[in-house]
């Protein structure tokens, strides 16, 4: 079957295109301009090898699926792979194999990405293919019933045999009590299963669509040229002129502690995680997200300069493991974290008063200088080694602009956190770690049942 394209007589389609680069923010090798059908592409141009990533991200992800659907965006990324008016199911990635290239595909709570990574001079043919399954995939009950089993075992293999990822699973969904973060991405077993065909052409017609869309080419290429080819490709392409605002429920204030205590026979090294509630990146506002990302190396970064790892695993020997983690590229509130994984004989309640005497430390005493120099070396050598790779600086774009920040944003977020002082730092601290708002979990293995006492025999008749 295939499916209609929508109808769309929108104004803005008899606009023409527009390049510009954008400012010296650090990288001034990126150029932006949009399509009249209203999709965003990004150029970043890099001559090292005749190489060229072709991506396109669309601002949907799985917290954006309608309720009880959940899964629906994740599957919906398979499914793309199937077959469209002009491609044979499975002859897209074969096509991209014979150009000596490699595609794949990801999905997060808010956007879900295409790649290719070829030739530079295969990208017309690249934006062809992905052009034609943006509004013209077709889908049948083979293909459905068929993907839909794949799902349920990718499932049933990387979260139901895992018992870190079930309690991961649990614990987001304690953590986000009324937001869709609470929802794993690769969708509940009892939903997943009752999705129907139906439900994934609607979601598939409503949101993947140029004016939703957003095209980043890194490589080997001349800006003018891929605008030209994105107008030959994407340009025809139809938007939806009725997409609506991502408009999602947002959290009730946290007034108390949340605790969970996962337990199963398979953990081997039991260990405490407590999260809280987090400001994301914010356009224009990125300072507090900054903070929140020094304080996460300064707290459990590196096992020789963060304040965890020095005292518990290197100092005290009380901890195998340390960590403290914050990602600031989300929609909404996302989450700071931190990890103690006692040595074997230590308690959990023993490595979570460990975990509370390190951020009392911090707050108390503050930040070496020199140590927080040294950390803030290690984040801007982390920063400049992600970018390196074509994949690795298309992502950073990528991931940024369907997070709600601007190209602006993404290039000058390098400068931000370079910025940051122990103040910062400290006051971030002060606003996140409120006990009242904090989700601690423990993963252990079931203790052992006590000994039954031997039960006194039943009198027996002759």
């Amino acid at each position: 079957m295939r499916l209609p394209t929508l109808a769309a007589a929108v104004t803005a389609l008899a606009l023409p295109a527009f390049a510009q680069s954008t400012p010296d923010l650090g990288d001034d090798t990126v150029t932006t301009f949009t399509l009249p059908n209203g999709m965003d592409a990004i150029v970043i141009e890099d001559h090292r090898a005749p190489l060229v990533v072709h991506m396109v991200w669309y601002d949907v992800g799985s917290a954006d699926e309608p309720p009880g659907k959940s899964g629906l965006a994740h599957y919906l990324e398979h499914l793309m792979f199937k077959g469209t008016d002009e491609l044979e199911p499975g002859e897209f990635s074969a096509t991209v194999e014979a150009q000596g290239g490699s595609d794949n595909a990801f999905t997060s709570q808010d956007y879900t990405g295409y790649f290719q990574r070829v030739a530079a001079d295969r990208l017309g043919l690249m934006m062809k293919m992905e052009a034609d399954r943006m509004r013209d995939l077709q889908l049948d009950s083979e293909d459905f019933l068929t993907e839909r089993d794949v799902v349920e075992e990718e499932r049933a293999q990387r979260v139901d045999s895992d018992p870190g990822a079930l309690f991961a699973e649990q614990r987001n969904a304690i953590q986000y009590m009324n937001h869709p973060y609470g929802i794993p991405i690769i969708g509940w077993q009892h939903e997943v299963s009752q999705l129907t065909l139906e439900d994934a052409i609607e979601f598939y017609r409503e949101h993947y669509a140029p004016n939703n869309a957003t095209l980043i080419v890194a490589g080997d290429v001349d800006p003018a040229e891929v605008e030209r080819l994105a107008l030959e490709h994407y340009g025809p392409v139809e938007p939806n002129p009725a997409l609506g605002a991502r408009l999602r429920p947002s959290e009730p204030p946290q007034v108390i502690p949340r605790r969970a205590t996962f337990e199963d026979e398979r953990v081997s090294n039991p260990y405490v995680i407590r999260t809280y509630l987090a400001p994301e990146r914010d356009p224009g506002a990125q300072e507090e997200a900054a903070a929140l990302t020094i304080l996460a190396q300064v707290l459990g970064g590196s096992s020789q300069t963060s304040i965890m790892g020095r005292t518990l695993e290197q100092d005290e020997g009380t901890a195998l493991y340390t960590s403290a983690f914050y990602n600031g590229t989300s929609l909404d509130d996302t989450t700071f974290g931190l990890v103690v994984m006692p040595v074997p004989g230590r308690s959990l309640e023993d490595a979570e008063a460990d975990m509370d005497r390190m951020i009392s430390l911090l707050l108390e005493e503050g930040i070496d200088d020199a140590q927080l120099d040294r950390i803030k070396t290690q984040v801007r050598a982390g920063e400049i080694y992600g970018r390196d790779s074509l994949q690795g600086r298309a992502r950073t774009y990528g991931v940024g602009v369907t997070s709600g920040l601007t190209v602006e944003d993404v290039q000058a977020w390098p400068r931000i956190l370079e910025a940051v002082t122990e103040e910062d730092i400290l006051a971030a601290a002060e606003r996140l770690f409120d006990p009242k708002k904090s989700v601690t979990g423990y993963l252990k293995r079931p203790e052992p049942a006590p000994e039954q006492a031997q039960a006194e025999p039943e009198e027996i008749s002759q």
